[in-house]
């Protein structure tokens, strides 16, 4: 079996994209760049850990630190009235 290339993922199939209330994103290129997103956030993690365990990183403390600051985030502009 051959290693995964660096970055590459297996393909998963991309999230039912929804809107606050719950109604799924219908706009095609919304849900495109959505989906552009999610995977190149998912290269950088995946390169990230990489990095990490190569250069003798607990793997489990690098994925820690990546929810932390996934957790951490604000969304912009949810004050709506």
């Amino acid at each position: 079996m051959s290693a995964p290339i660096k970055g590459k993922m297996a393909s998963k199939a991309p999230p039912v994209w929804r809107q606050p209330d719950g109604k799924a994103v219908s706009c095609l290129e919304k849900i495109k760049v959505l989906n552009q997103n999610i995977q190149e956030i998912e290269t950088l993690c995946a390169d990230a850990l990489e990095d990490g365990v190569l250069m003798g990183c607990d793997a489990q403390q690098i994925k820690a630190a990546l929810h932390e600051l996934i957790d951490g985030l604000k969304a912009p502009h949810t004050d709506k009235k």
